[in-house]
């Protein structure tokens, strides 16, 4: 099948995220808010008041989503926040985000206090806003049908903030816990930037921290949050929404690399299996000179960022490895799907491969080893009739 286009968004999070920020940026790039709060009235609960309106942060146009506060909030669990979701009529996919989200926070929590996500009672995030803030955000990515989300490294304050649970300090612990392996960066200001609810969005959504993924920009959009920054900065959530090129693989990658001088590469086969079995999308061992002179091999592997830690530890637990280099670089690849293809012998697989110049069948080399054993003809032999043949479902 031929290359389609895909959306795709980038969060880029200099002054952090929380949910308010997303909702506002999603109903700034063309979410409609009729669409917005009939879909939130789906829930089938008494709903608070909702104001969207535009503002101004600096020289920026936003938009900033308020939600009137409960009086008299109850605590409510978990269980309550699943059942809600649960029962209400909206779509699959913003019911499974939602609650996503909603269980990044509950297992957070449980870690921070020391409690089961059974034991957890949420405070502000387990308010109507914090419902609004997720469900609103959940039905965004479903009405502009997003595939992909990537975002930047995140901002991470000091000081402290005062919550139900008493005084915090920032980042508050929640957050930390959420944002364990995802990349961030220290600022010298006194203020909350990443709120619970904002790091579990990205946590549920994102399949990459790091630089701006290539895409076609179609729309840049602005969610104001609800306080001013002290040093001047917008306190801004921008999303950066284009068109990517779909493919059957990732296409921001992590290349993983280490130098070998003291492993035997009799174990190869072991590990490079091991590693693909965790997820890599390519395993290469290359010899190479080093240092005094001594021959060795040189360890890469590609693989996506949601596999990329267990493949690191791997390496550094089957090999004699003590260090790891890897890098984030984009890649293109040409679509692609698996087949089967009728012969004399039998179905072989294959790939069907979308080129700009038509289309290529590539036997799968285990298909036809096989068979050519089996049936005592030439390798070749099997290659050219997978080659030539019709292909079926």
């Amino acid at each position: 099948m031929p290359a389609s286009l895909s959306p795709i968004i980038y969060a880029d999070c200099f002054s952090g995220a929380s949910g308010d920020m997303f909702l506002g940026a999603l109903l700034d790039a063309g979410l409609p808010e009729e669409h917005l709060r009939e879909q939130l009235g789906l829930l089938n609960i008494p709903l608070p008041d909702i104001n969207v309106k535009k503002t101004r942060q600096g020289c920026l146009s936003t938009t900033q989503v308020s939600v009137e506060p409960e009086q008299d909030q109850p605590h409510r669990n978990w269980q309550t926040i699943k059942q809600t979701i649960s029962n209400s009529k909206l779509p699959e996919p913003v019911t499974s985000l939602a609650l996503d989200i909603f269980k990044e926070l509950a297992q957070a929590e449980a870690k921070v206090h020391g409690k089961t996500i059974e034991e957890i009672h949420f405070h502000e995030v387990g308010g109507l806003d914090a419902l609004v803030d997720i469900i609103g955000t959940a039905v965004g990515f479903h009405h502009f049908g997003v595939k992909e989300l990537h975002c930047s490294p995140l901002p991470m304050p000091h000081g402290f903030v005062k919550c139900a649970h008493g005084t915090l300090p920032l980042p508050a612990p929640a957050v930390c816990e959420i944002l364990k392996d995802v990349p961030v960066y220290g600022v010298d200001l006194d203020q909350e930037l990443i709120t619970p609810t904002g790091a579990a969005i990205l946590k549920a959504t994102c399949s990459s921290f790091g630089p701006m993924p290539h895409m076609k920009l179609t729309t840049t959009a602005y969610g104001a949050g609800g306080n001013s920054r002290s040093d001047g900065v917008p306190n801004v959530l921008r999303l950066l929404i284009g068109q990517t090129t779909c493919s059957n693989e990732t296409q921001s990658i992590q290349i993983i690399e280490t130098n070998l001088d003291d492993w035997s590469p009799e174990g190869f086969p072991y590990v490079s299996e091991k590693l693909f079995s965790l997820g890599a999308l390519d395993v290469v061992l290359i010899p190479v000179q080093m240092k005094k002179g001594r021959p060795g091999f040189q360890l890469q592997v590609l693989a996506d960022e949601a596999h990329a830690l267990e493949i690191k530890q791997c390496i550094v637990s089957e090999t004699s490895a003590i260090g790891l280099r890897f890098r984030t670089e984009q890649r293109f690849t040409l679509p692609r799907e698996l087949i089967k293809v009728d012969t004399q012998w039998g179905p072989v697989g294959a790939k069907k491969i979308e080129t700009p110049v038509g289309t290529v069948i590539t036997p799968e080399y285990e298909d036809c080893r096989r068979i050519a054993k089996e049936n005592d003809v030439p390798l070749r032999q099997v290659y050219t009739m997978v080659s030539d043949v019709k292909t079926t479902d």
